[in-house]
């Protein structure tokens, strides 16, 4: 299964380090986001796991809910936040889903559908695809989607950058221009006619080209 943008995060049953959850009753009406890890005791994801877990204060301003996820099962998950811990400063403090059965990794096209077998017999590079961020709105929508390799860490700090501007640009007609961080000019959007724009933006806009109308960033 191929999942697109704006495509409905498909909905699941999982256990995890916090019970077993229904995902979309998890997510509620909070924007979501789903990492995921090919294997428990993974270099580069011990490192990202701690990360998460130092600025989760930040997703929860946001109203953005963690999850993590490996096909290790969730026993395994309690000893690898001893690691992550031990290493990392942090342990995890969000869930962690233990998709033994691979459901979730080939509903999210992470897996193919014939992986089979015991998750304990197949090693990282069997579950190579398994290092994909999902950022899920509350309408369940899929509104970013990143695949990284094994041995590129993950930047976070750019996930929260692209929630902040999707959270903005679903609340104002405007989008927002390359680099972009909170409070910096953003763009009107193309689908704002100049006579909208005048009734939104009485005090005007600088326009460098016609198409390119840059204004303050609205207040939340």
């Amino acid at each position: 299964m191929t999942l697109s943008l704006n495509d409905t995060a498909p909905d699941f049953e999982a256990d995890t380090t916090e019970g077993k959850i229904r995902f979309h009753d998890w997510i509620g009406n909070n924007w979501a986001v789903l990492f995921s890890h090919p294997k428990d005791f993974t270099p580069v994801c011990t490192t990202e796991l701690g990360y998460m877990a130092k600025i989760k204060p930040e997703f929860d301003k946001r109203g953005v809910k963690i999850i993590g996820l490996s096909v290790d099962p969730v026993d395994r998950h309690a000893g690898w936040a001893n690691d992550i811990k031990e290493t990392q400063g942090v342990a995890p403090n969000y869930p962690m889903i233990g998709d033994t059965d691979f459901n979730v990794s080939k509903l999210y096209g992470m897996l193919p559908a014939a992986a089979s077998g015991d998750p304990a017999k197949r090693t990282a590079a069997d579950n190579q695809t398994v290092r994909n961020v999902f950022v899920i709105g509350p309408d369940k929508k899929i509104k970013l989607i990143l695949v990284y390799p094994m041995t590129t860490g993950r930047n976070f700090d750019e996930v929260l950058r692209v929630i902040d501007s999707l959270q903005l640009t679903a609340k104002h007609k405007v989008a927002t221009p390359v680099n972009w961080k909170r409070g910096e000019d953003v763009i009107i959007a193309g689908s704002v006619s100049d006579d909208d724009a005048k009734k939104q933006y009485p005090q005007g806009w600088k326009a460098p080209k016609p198409y390119l109308r840059i204004v303050p960033q609205p207040k939340a």
